[in-house]
């Protein structure tokens, strides 16, 4: 799935939707370990951005949108509209993080 073919918006300029799929969407669940949140905890004495949360959320993030793409491509899509992120806390420092879209085949409208 080409990165230019996933939209947060309800189509992609220059192309018309000629196939529904349906919802795709690539879930990681992650912990921090233990010298995470040491390393976090020091970050917080000083204040700012906490890198090593920083971090560990993109890769959940990239993660999640890589597998969802993978859905996508395996349901035979050739593009994703209304891309969205989630996340809830599962238990005390175990995070589920989702990407989400609706899989669908477009064409371009003037080829």
């Amino acid at each position: 799935m080409q990165p230019q073919m996933v939209t947060t918006g309800l189509d992609l300029p220059g192309y018309r939707v000629v196939r529904n799929i349906g919802v795709v969407r690539g879930i990681v669940v992650r912990s921090r370990s233990i010298v995470g949140n040491f390393a976090g905890a020091l970050q917080t004495l000083f204040g700012g951005n906490i890198t090593v949360y920083t971090n560990l959320c993109e890769r959940a993030r990239t993660e999640s949108y890589e597998m969802m793409c993978r859905h996508a491509d395996a349901s035979g899509a050739n593009a994703i509209v209304m891309m969205r992120y989630d996340a809830n806390e599962i238990m005390n420092g175990v995070t589920e993080v989702i990407c989400y879209g609706t899989a669908v085949t477009v064409e371009a409208e003037h080829p």
